[in-house]
């Protein structure tokens, strides 16, 4: 058997699995959506005020 082979996981421990990893990143997963939906809407606010402005104009 090759050293570092690793038998098939099986179902339930490979939801426990990847309930774990889920866990260990939401954390990270909601700082993106969050610096994302900041970034959105300060363009949004910036393409409005120039749009604003230029009708001013």
């Amino acid at each position: 058997m090759h050293p570092n082979h690793h038998p098939p996981r099986e179902g339930r421990k490979q939801r426990t699995t990847a309930r774990r990893w889920a866990a260990r990143h939401r954390r990270t997963a909601r700082a993106h959506i969050l610096r994302g939906a900041c970034y959105g809407l300060g363009t949004g606010a910036t393409g409005l005020a120039f749009m604003w402005l230029e009708r001013l104009m």
